[in-house]
This record gives C-alpha cells, sequence and structure tokens, in this order.
C-alpha cells in the first residue's frame, strides 16, 4: 500500500472515529439529562412555583422583547394559628353481628310505637325488651348504639306485640350511617385503607370481619351511582370543560401483576368534578365520555383531545400553559440562559392572571385586560421560540428543542384563553382536585377489581365536588344516604353537592348517633 492510500485510510477513520465520539457525546448528554431529571423527582422540588427570580433581570428582558413588566405585587404578612386535637381511639364490626368489649362507649336509645302506645294500659303488659345493636362513629371515635325496644303482650287475646327496629341505609346490616359516611371519609379524604381501619377496631376492643367493611363500602357507594350520573349530565353542559387522566392499577393481570388502567376526571365551570374510570388510555375513551359535548375543551398535550376535537363540531380546543412551561424546566440545566428567558415570558403571563384574580376582573373587563397586557407577552413568546428554533447549535436531542416544538405544535390552542375571558390559563385547578387518586395511591396502592375502581371513581366524584363547593363530605353524606332512598327520582340532581348546599345543607339529616347526644 503506497503511503498515500495509507494516509487516505488514516482520514477515512480519523473522519468515523470522529463521527462515533460525537454520536457518544450526544448519548451521554441525553443520559444525563435524563439522570438528572431523575434525581429531580426523586431528591427535587416537587411545587411548580418558581423561585423567586432577580427583577432587574426579568425586567431587562421583557424589556428588550417589547413587553411592559407586571407591577410588583405589595403582599401584606399576617400570623396564622392553629389548634391540633388530641388523637382518639376507635372501633368496629363483624359478619356475623356486633360483639364489643364493656369498655366500648354506648349511647342508649328508647323506642316506641305511637300505635302500641295508644292500647290503654290496663290491656297490655310490659313482659320484656329486644334490643338492637348498631355500630357508630363519631368523628375520632366509635360508639355502640343500644336500641331498646319493648315487648307486650296483649291480655284480651295474647298477641306480642313489639316496636319494629327503626329504618336503617343498608338492610340486614349493623352498621349505622354515621358509621357508613364516617368509613368512606377515612378512606377516600383521609387515605386510610379499610385493613388499617379494621386492625383500628379491633384495637378498641371491636371484631369485625373485614369483608364486611368492603362489603359496607360497596353498597353504600352504589346508593350514591344515581347522584354520580345527574352531576356528570350537568358537567357536560359546561361552556369550558377541563379533563385529563391519572393512572391507576386495577384489576389482575396475571399472577403478581396489577392491570394498568386510568381514571378521566372532568371539571365543570360550576365547580363539580366527575372521574370515570376506564381499562386503557385510548383515544375512544375520550369520545365515549364527552359523547355530545359543544363548548371549549381544555386539556395538556395529549393527542386524543385535539383528535376529539378536530373531528366534532361545536368544540374548540385549548391547552394548558403550565404544560408547556414544563418542558423549560426540564432544559433549565442543558440550556439555563433561553430556559429562564422561556420561564420568565410565561411567569409575566401567570403574573397578569394574577392581577386579574386579585382585581376580580369578569367577562369583557377580564378579555380586555388580557388583550391589552398578556397578548403582547405571548406575541413576544412566540417570537423569542421562532430565534430559538433558528439557532444551529441547537440538536434535536437538547430538551429546549423538545419543548419548543411542543410549544410551537400548539400554538393555536395555546392563545384560546386570549379570546374566552371564561377559558382558565392552564389545568392546575383540575390537577388539584385529582391529586386525590395518587395521593391515595400511596396509601391503598391499587384496586383489587375493575369494580372497585368504578367505585373509587363514584365517590370521589361527590367528595371532591364537596371540597370544591365547601360542603363538609361527613354531614352531607349523613344526609343523603338516609334521604336517597325517598327522594324522587326526577329530582336526584338536588342531591348533588353543589345543589343540596342550598337546598338541604341548613337542615341536614342526622344520624341517630347525632340525634341521641342532643
Amino acid at each position: 500500500m503506497s503511503a498515500a492510500d495509507r494516509v487516505y485510510k488514516l482520514e477515512r477513520e480519523n473522519a468515523q472515529l470522529g463521527a462515533d465520539l460525537a454520536s457518544l457525546q450526544a448519548d451521554h448528554t441525553a443520559l444525563k439529562q435524563q439522570l438528572d431529571w431523575f434525581k429531580r423527582q426523586l431528591f427535587g422540588r416537587k411545587s411548580e412555583q418558581r423561585l423567586e427570580v432577580d427583577p432587574a433581570v426579568q425586567g431587562n428582558l421583557l424589556s428588550a422583547l417589547g413587553v411592559a413588566t407586571p407591577p410588583p405585587k405589595d403582599e401584606p404578612k399576617e400570623t396564622i394559628t392553629y389548634q391540633r386535637r388530641k388523637k382518639c381511639r376507635d372501633g368496629a364490626v363483624n359478619d356475623t353481628g356486633l360483639r364489643f368489649g364493656e369498655d366500648v362507649p354506648r349511647e342508649i336509645i328508647a323506642v316506641t310505637d305511637p300505635a302500641i302506645e295508644a292500647i290503654p294500659k290496663d290491656q297490655r303488659v310490659l313482659i320484656g325488651e329486644k334490643i338492637t345493636y348498631r355500630l357508630a362513629q363519631r368523628p375520632g371515635s366509635y360508639v355502640i348504639l343500644e336500641y331498646t325496644r319493648p315487648v307486650y303482650k296483649r291480655l284480651d287475646d295474647q298477641t306480642i306485640l313489639t316496636t319494629p327496629a327503626p329504618a336503617n341505609v343498608l338492610d340486614k346490616a349493623v352498621v349505622d350511617v354515621s358509621f357508613l359516611a364516617g368509613m368512606l371519609i377515612d378512606k377516600f379524604c383521609y387515605h386510610l385503607p379499610l385493613y388499617r381501619q379494621h386492625q383500628r377496631l379491633i384495637q378498641s376492643g371491636i371484631q369485625v370481619s373485614r369483608s364486611s367493611l368492603t362489603v359496607w363500602a360497596g353498597r353504600a357507594i352504589d346508593l350514591l351511582r344515581p347522584l354520580v350520573d345527574a352531576q356528570c349530565r350537568h358537567v357536560l353542559q359546561s361552556r369550558v370543560l377541563a379533563m385529563d387522566e391519572t393512572p391507576i392499577k386495577a384489576g389482575r393481570k396475571k399472577k403478581g401483576k396489577m392491570h394498568q388502567a386510568y381514571f378521566w376526571p372532568m371539571y365543570g365551570d360550576a365547580d363539580e368534578m366527575v372521574f370515570h374510570y376506564a381499562a386503557s388510555r385510548a383515544h375512544q375513551h375520550v369520545k365515549t365520555f364527552l359523547g355530545d359535548f359543544k363548548g371549549t375543551l381544555l386539556s395538556d398535550g395529549y393527542e386524543a383531545y385535539a383528535a376529539y376535537a378536530r373531528h366534532k363540531d361545536g368544540v374548540t380546543h385549548a391547552q394548558c400553559w403550565s404544560h408547556c412551561r414544563r418542558g423549560f424546566e426540564k432544559a433549565q440545566n442543558s440550556e439555563p440562559t433561553a430556559s429562564n428567558e422561556a420561564l420568565a415570558l410565561i411567569g409575566a403571563l401567570y403574573r397578569h392572571e394574577e392581577i386579574i384574580r386579585d382585581r376580580q376582573l369578569e367577562g369583557e373587563k377580564k378579555l380586555a385586560y388580557r388583550t391589552q397586557h398578556s397578548e403582547p407577552v405571548v406575541r413576544a413568546f412566540w417570537g423569542w421560540c421562532n430565534d430559538q428554533c433558528h439557532r444551529p447549535d441547537l440538536l434535536p436531542s437538547n430538551p429546549l428543542s423538545k419543548a419548543l416544538n411542543y410549544a410551537m405544535s400548539r400554538q393555536t390552542s395555546l392563545q384560546v384563553f386570549l379570546s374566552d375571558p371564561e377559558v382558565p390559563i392552564d389545568t392546575n385547578h383540575l390537577e388539584r382536585g385529582l391529586r386525590v387518586i395518587p395521593t391515595g395511591k400511596k396509601n391503598w396502592l391499587f384496586c383489587w377489581t375493575e369494580l372497585g375502581a368504578e367505585r373509587v371513581a363514584a365517590i370521589q366524584s361527590l367528595l371532591v365536588t364537596c371540597k370544591l363547593q365547601g360542603v363538609d363530605p361527613y354531614t352531607y353524606l349523613v344526609d343523603v344516604l338516609q334521604r336517597i332512598s325517598e327522594h324522587p327520582a326526577s329530582r336526584v340532581i338536588e342531591l348533588t353537592p353543589r345543589v343540596w348546599k342550598t337546598k338541604f345543607a341548613n337542615n341536614p339529616m342526622k344520624s341517630d348517633l347525632a340525634l341521641a347526644s342532643q
């Protein structure tokens, strides 16, 4: 081989080694970025609220882009004090009946029958008593309700007369409505699994089968399903509806492995939430749950929502700026300067939304403020994105490139809030509502059956809405569980938390435990 050939061969090998090195460096950078992201998920801040930025830096950036700097907010400070309630011990029940120790507190309720009492005393004689026990619950403690029902014998015909046991929410169940409501609140509001409640009951001297707790919870939730259906119909009448999905393990896929399923929450413009359960994240579920919805659909960047809006007349798709911002936050380690510029612009949008809330602007005034202040920020943001996309040094694998592609491909949907004052800038209100699902999963981990997951969706639809409406969930459940059997089905909407708080909240039905304690 000649010297020229050897030189040519070495040049080719060097070029190939240089290309391989560049590829390895790109892979190393990408893996390092992934590792930094995982470290942040494990050890970093979870809040999306940004740390304070130097006002001078932010002001100079916004001024350079021709955007007015939002006025600073003077936040007064206040001192908050609170009282902590002492811990209390609790109690429970059993498949075959109710067993409890002598140290368990009880309330004795005397039950009489007006028809029997109307019989003259000389025509009846008291021969004994029948006693019915039911487990009840006060906030933070359990108590046994002991119903005493006199048994009489008529002297003329020797007929035995006894007062019937009081009506109960669940037939043939030894639990009071106060216990049912407390059990559901403990599990779904405070995320205390039933097996832990069962342990607490045993420690309080009351024995009950754990399966009984599961059966009672399921039967109580099934009674409430018509309310959830009515609430869902009202949510679908919203002009602006936010929708998302969150994963849940539900149903056994095979030995040692649970099936990956999803809850699909919807947030209506009357501060109501409805959770739906589906076995997958397929696009078809969006169409199934939304049905004939017409209005503005607010969502994250999942393509299923955009596809639904494209093929549905009368539906406008709006997207979330918070999800757009997350991409630039992920790019802070690799592109700190550019990411901070993007976050400063998006932060200006949120500052304007904060001013709108502080001034309580609505309707045309809110739209006018957004047009005057937020729209220039949005135009500056798109101009900045376009400039960044033309950078020759920005590789497709760079996190900033991914954030830019996410934002630019959703430009139209991200601008919907500028033309409609009722459209929020993000889906944070929905994510705050669905937080009960990931928080609960840290405690009860999964749903053993798909039926159980559907029940979780049903009860959380009501309990989360109670929180949004400012309704005490315990008072609500105690009232509704007793009222639903007598309430006309045609007016079931009256029992949803939104309507209940104006129609029944001032005079709710109480449990026997509460009546006995008066």
